[in-house]
């Protein structure tokens, strides 16, 4: 349903369709450039394709091929992709050590507070506009 764009802002990493598809929806209507993606393994080859990188990753934890964990994992270890700020978005309870281990900008629990979201998700894509 939602074209991937050579350029986004947002990465969102959701493998359930209906909240992927909710968050994109949303995010567009803000006027963000979003891309969407099932799991953390198609985010890594989004992420690796040549073309620039998303100012923010909205992260699910829990996903089939490759987990939010592990996704993370991979990101902080490959130098090009180390310092784009992830938010993750989880059912799950993530304890502040486990936060900090992964060091996330945020995290948010589901079901998601949208007010919250869209006021973490300005402070990192609005702000970068004029940079």
């Amino acid at each position: 349903m939602h074209a991937t764009p050579l350029c986004a802002e947002i990465l969102v990493v959701e493998d359930d369709a209906a909240i992927r598809n909710s968050l994109c929806d949303l995010l567009a209507d803000e006027g963000y450039t979003v891309a969407a993606v099932p799991h953390g393994g198609a985010a890594l080859a989004y992420l690796q394709q040549d073309h620039s990188h998303p100012r923010l990753i909205l992260l699910d934890l829990l996903m089939p091929v490759m987990n939010g964990y592990e996704f993370r994992r991979a990101q902080q270890q490959d130098a090009q992709l180390a310092q784009i700020p992830v938010v993750v978005l989880s059912a799950q309870n993530l304890s502040e050590r486990e936060a900090d281990g992964m060091e996330l900008a945020f995290y948010l629990r589901k079901p998601l507070a949208l007010p919250p979201l869209l006021t973490i998700v300005e402070s990192y894509c609005r702000s970068a506009e004029g940079a």
